[in-house]
């Protein structure tokens, strides 16, 4: 393969990407915007340092963290003729070092990666006589990976946990903790790993063994961390050990795409690079590509008044650099039937202009608002595919596909097919399940016909374009791409939350669901937790190329209208006007909102949900009476014990403090109180406001 010409690299880029691809050498940090090409700048820059002489390719290790982004990244280093990039995961190249080395240190081979490790936590609950479904499961499963990501032990949860204002309406910290305990010693018993212990071996190896970290900084001279503002604790710590004294490490990341905080993801690694690192090169990649100047206006003005975690290295301001295109369309419904049944008239109207399906998206912020989007797409006779596309090539119906289109192919050789290449691939993935017309609802079936539409899409486009590829010509693209893991756009619109579509594009995106309580979500308590909802509608938003819709509902099922539109919007949507935005917010306010919650004792903001159920801080002095407190736990101990519950399925102790401290003296007052509601209330209002009035008589 013939490499190009170092200058010819540069010519491709503009002025920022060409310094990030000629800063070889050194810390370097590049703030990349959303569009920007960072992943062009940075695969030339690896190009351009092997080119030069600078680089040997082997000894480059470039992570990211979807296989769907190192396949991308593989892809275009081979177009730019550089092959021997270890282009991965954090995971795989965990994964890859920690077998080699596991052996020759300890002398056997590394413990099997469980493949689901539901069961092993259902089992620690269970020998702790906790009663768990499905969705306490998952709530379990999820904190224990954020503890292991965050470096957070089963002993120390409980404490951080309250430090960082973690939660769970499932179980107290004491009990996640203990569950966690149980959790790691099933594996040892089983002499099982389970994902996160993939970074943990690999950095034990390198840590505790100065032969292993020789041998490793030996290998890989030259590192390469894209999407930096998601790392984790742990693979910062795994990323120090690569890197050793070395100073050549170059990070790429945006502050405005931070959306997996709750997962372990800490912004501040990238925002605090140039601070924190002497002699760190500072790039910022502020040219959009992607989308129109009125799609980049709009993303611009959502993140204006956005805080960043570190404030040091903030988010770029934009510069689009694409022709003007259609205005941004702003869009409110009376329920959320009528936003959904908008939304599928809009993409039908695209349609109509010839925008192609696959080029279209709706998002939003959980997959519990999937179903209203589906029936209306369905009722409109609009194809759309849900979920993203995100390990296409590892699920099971794809393997399966590949597989067996492959002996297909080798089967029927060179005799001449009796029917077109198309007919042959439909009549394989007919007998996988694939049929003419998408299955009815939703579930595994669907999902299966998901995937071969989205293989076949390919071979379509494979033929029409060839005009005459035979079925061996077909399966050797599909495995070429499955090897690249390029994942196909299906013949439908994208139907996804918004999470899910980060670093994916459409030409055209349908936000939904844009109004308070979905967007910020009802949970998202804390500022920092507030801002984290504000960048995730930026991600949803940069999504688009050309056709940006945003909307949002009064209500949810137009009974009355009780829903605003998001606080992100304002100032942002042309009808709103100051006296708008202050009014909607006095309305926001009265309501409770958290963000003008303040502490009864001090008069500062309250910053957790432990601390607005309180009304004060925790280290601020308690205005209740201790034998109040008293009585109503051991209320509370009863109940649990007549009904078989934990004691916090009653109350938390949050809760009760705050009942204890308010003094409620009727139902309406009761109710005020935060983490009780109208349905405790009712249940349990009687025997509180007795508690309450009985103490209060007895009071001196």
């Amino acid at each position: 393969m013939i490499r190009p010409h170092p200058d010819q690299l540069l010519e491709a880029l503009d002025p920022e990407q060409r310094e990030v691809a000629t800063s070889l050498g050194g810390p370097v940090v590049v703030i990349a915007g959303a569009g920007t090409g960072k992943t062009r700048a940075i695969t030339h820059r690896i190009a351009y340092g092997v080119a030069s002489g600078v680089y040997n390719p082997t000894a480059v290790l470039a992570v990211t963290f979807t296989q769907r982004a190192a396949g991308e990244m593989r892809g275009r280093l081979q177009q730019l003729g550089v092959l021997g990039v270890q282009a991965r995961t954090f995971h795989s190249a965990a994964l890859r070092q920690a077998q080699y080395f596991w052996p020759r240190v300890y002398g056997g081979d590394l413990p099997q990666v469980l493949d689901n490790r539901m069961s092993l936590v259902a089992e620690a609950a269970s020998r702790l006589r906790l009663q768990v479904d499905t969705g306490r499961l998952r709530d379990l499963v999820g904190e224990i990976s954020w503890s292991k990501v965050s470096n957070v032990t089963a002993e120390s949860y409980p404490g951080i946990a309250a430090t960082q204002g973690r939660q769970l309406a499932s179980f107290d910290p004491e009990t996640v903790a203990r569950v966690f305990a149980g959790y790691e010693t099933a594996k040892r018993d089983r002499q099982r790993i389970d994902f996160e212990d993939i970074l943990l071996c690999a950095a034990a190896l390198i840590s505790e063994h100065p032969q292993v970290a020789d041998q490793v900084r030996r290998t890989y001279r030259h590192l390469v961390v894209d999407e930096y503002q998601d790392v984790s604790p742990l693979q910062e710590a795994l990323l120090n050990l690569w890197r050793g004294d070395r100073t050549d490490l170059c990070v790429v990341g945006d502050p405005a795409q931070t959306i997996h905080s709750f997962a372990g993801a800490q912004a501040t690694y990238l925002t605090e690079f140039a601070r924190r690192t002497t002699g760190a090169r500072v790039v910022r990649l502020v040219r959009d590509y992607r989308s129109t100047p009125q799609v980049v206006g709009v993303a611009n003005k959502i993140m204006a008044t956005a805080r960043v975690a570190g404030d040091s290295l903030g988010a770029v301001t934009l510069q689009a650099q694409r022709e003007p295109g259609p205005d941004v369309v702003f869009a409110e419904a009376s329920d959320e039937a009528a936003e959904a049944r908008a939304v599928a008239d809009w993409l039908a109207g695209l349609a109509a202009q010839h925008v192609d399906y696959r080029e279209m998206a709706v998002l939003f912020r959980i997959n519990a608002q999937s179903p209203a989007y589906e029936a209306a797409l369905a009722d409109r006779g609009i194809p759309y595919l849900v979920r993203g596309g995100e390990r296409f090539y590892e699920r099971p119906e794809v393997r399966q596909a590949l597989l067996t289109l492959r002996t297909e192919a080798r089967t029927t050789g060179d005799d001449p097919a009796p029917a077109g290449t198309l007919e042959q691939v439909k009549a394989v993935f007919g007998a996988l399940g694939w049929t003419p017309e998408p299955p009815n609802g939703g579930g595994a079936i669907r999902e299966r016909w998901e995937s071969l539409a989205a293989l076949l899409s390919v071979a379509e486009d494979l033929v029409g374009a060839t005009g005459g590829a035979d079925l061996a010509a077909v399966s050797a693209e599909l495995d070429r791409r499955a090897e690249a893991q390029h994942v196909p756009s299906a013949h439908g619109v994208t139907v996804s939350t918004l999470h899910s579509a980060k670093g994916l594009e459409w030409d055209a995106v349908a936000v939904v669901g844009a109004h308070e309580g979905s967007l910020p979500f009802v949970l998202a308590t804390s500022p920092a937790e507030i801002e984290e909802e504000r960048r995730l509608l930026y991600v949803g938003v940069t999504r688009a190329r050309q056709h940006l819709r945003v909307s949002w509902s009064r209500s949810r099922s137009g009974n009355g209208n009780s829903r605003n539109p998001s606080r992100f919007l304002d100032g942002v949507r042309p009808q709103t006007s100051t006296a708008q935005r202050s009014s909607g917010r006095r309305q926001g306010r009265q309501r409770g909102s958290v963000l003008s919650a303040s502490c009864r004792s001090c008069g500062h903001a309250l910053n957790t949900g432990a601390e607005r159920k309180l009304g004060r801080h925790e280290d601020c002095p308690a205005t209740f009476d201790e034998e109040t407190l008293v009585v109503l736990k051991e209320w509370r101990k009863q109940e649990a014990a007549e009904q078989s519950l934990p004691a916090y399925c009653i109350f938390t102790d949050a809760t009760l403090m705050a009942i204890a401290e308010t003094k409620p003296r009727s139902q309406r007052e009761l109710i005020k109180v935060h983490g009780l509601g109208q349905t405790k209330a009712t249940r349990y209002g009687e025997h509180l406001l007795a508690i309450i009035a009985a103490a209060e008589k007895s009071a001196p």
